[in-house]
């Protein structure tokens, strides 16, 4: 997001101007002639930009939401048939527990306002709290947006950086330690981090631009991801003893297809929707802008991908285009405002061929990521950071650098941390008689597709 605002303040923007291949970007208004021009219309425009700004963000939180249940079938598909179920309660479970986390500890923590614990680095303590039923016009802030639209917005982004964890670890994992991590993630290291930017900290202080998340939401599920894949292991069988990787092919692609296109609808409001305000004619202009841009990135990564694999492997593997279409869209999330049509589509071509390059090479690593999510959203998401710099002429690429790998360290040697912890404590993988038999049956008890066997 333009950064995603401390609440109660006004959304705004700064005039960005396009190069390489961008059409000109319309500049958003500043925060003084948004005020200016809401005033020439009086209490009563003023009062339609704050509900446009609420509307905006309650309208996208319900397309995030819906990414969830493109997460849920795109793992679906990815995941053996023993497994699918599964991987389907991993989802419902870690969503609603996300959400409960994010209320008791992470909103505050990642929007303290004026109560940071350590100024621009620790947030506060305390649960979300929303306006009084029946809100009177005289009692608001209307110079941003409802708390409640604004908590609803946030809550969904805080769930989707645990979705992106559920996919890499699948098949191999008990719910029990699966959950426990994923509540550590969205209550604390999720809204610290979060914090340091769109919360106003010091990476935001710093200059640090990351518009809708390919940093502050992609990558960190990807660096939780990739800590857990290596502290959890391979699933049995993937990697030969001569050093060879053995092939497991997902149980359903028409449902991974599926999920695919119902995160790439999703994620219209994911980035759409953090432009934050629509108020005015220049938001809702870099609204459109956005959402346009978001979709051209999309293409430009199945189609690099497509073309890639058939140069490759003289196959086009649909696993690569799905996953390019997913990775050319965490690349446009850092900056899908003032890139034109063609260039998103370059950036998000890049992140295509990331994907279809990196899958090998983590399994050289012996590193196993069931639907590619590392690649996805990890290396895509370092991409798509770096790449603002090629658009947005406020962007420093030190600073993106600097942002990069203080959040990734962050997230990696606190997330390793933690997986280490629950190992030991616990255990992370079921028995290999269970594993065998699927997880379906061994944890579950109910069966994707009992008709199968």
């Amino acid at each position: 997001m333009t950064g995603f605002k401390t609440p109660l303040k006004l959304a705004g923007g700064i005039t960005l101007a396009s190069l390489l291949l961008a059409l000109p970007a319309l500049g958003q208004d500043a925060p003084a002639e948004a005020v200016v021009e809401a005033a020439a219309g009086g209490e009563a425009a003023i009062q339609t930009q704050y509900i446009l700004n609420s509307f905006l963000m309650l309208f996208g939180g319900i397309l995030v939401f819906w990414m969830a249940a493109g997460f849920a079938m795109l793992e679906a598909g990815f995941v053996r048939t023993k497994n699918v179920s599964m991987q389907l309660l991993k989802n419902v479970t870690m969503y609603s527990l996300a959400c409960l986390a994010y209320y008791l500890i992470g909103y505050m923590i990642m929007y303290p306002g004026d109560a940071w614990l350590v100024d621009g680095l620790i947030g506060a303590i305390g649960i979300a709290v929303l306006e009084p039923v029946g809100l009177a016009a005289e009692a608001a802030d209307l110079t941003y947006a409802t708390v409640s639209s604004d908590f609803f917005f946030q809550v969904m982004f805080c769930a989707t950086a645990a979705s992106i964890v559920s996919g890499t670890v699948a098949e191999r994992i008990k719910l029990l330690p699966f959950l426990i991590f994923v509540a550590a993630l969205t209550a604390l290291v999720y809204p610290i981090q979060a914090s340091w930017k769109w919360g106003g900290g010091f990476l935001d202080q710093m200059g640090f631009l990351d518009f809708a998340g390919s940093t502050v939401v992609h990558s960190v599920g990807g660096w939780a991801a990739l800590a857990g894949a290596i502290i959890l292991g391979a699933r049995k069988g993937k990697y030969n003893p001569d050093g060879t990787v053995r092939a497991i092919p997902g149980s359903n692609m028409p449902l991974a297809v599926l999920g695919m296109f119902i995160l790439w609808m999703g994620w219209y409001g994911f980035n759409g929707a953090s432009q934050l305000a629509m108020g005015t004619v220049g938001d809702i202009a870099d609204v459109g802008r956005v959402m346009a841009n978001t979709n051209a990135g999309a293409i430009g990564g199945a189609l690099a991908a497509a073309a890639l694999s058939a140069l490759i492997y003289k196959k086009v593997d649909l696993t690569f285009v799905i996953n390019g279409a997913l990775a050319g869209l965490v690349s446009v999330t850092a900056e899908p405002l003032t890139p034109g049509l063609g260039t998103a589509s370059l950036i998000g071509a890049v992140g295509g061929a990331i994907v279809v390059f990196s899958v090998p090479l983590l399994d050289r690593l012996k590193i196993d990521d069931v639907v590619g999510a590392i690649p996805v959203h990890l290396f895509a998401g370092i991409w798509g950071t770096i790449a603002v710099v090629f658009t947005n002429p406020d962007a420093n690429i030190g600073v993106q650098l600097i942002a990069i790998v203080t959040v990734g360290l962050f997230v990696f040697l606190i997330s390793l941390v933690v997986w280490f912890i629950l190992k030991a404590i616990m255990g992370l993988r079921p028995s290999a008689e269970d594993e065998d038999l699927g997880l379906d049956v061994a944890e579950v008890g109910v069966e994707a597709y009992p008709e199968f066997k």
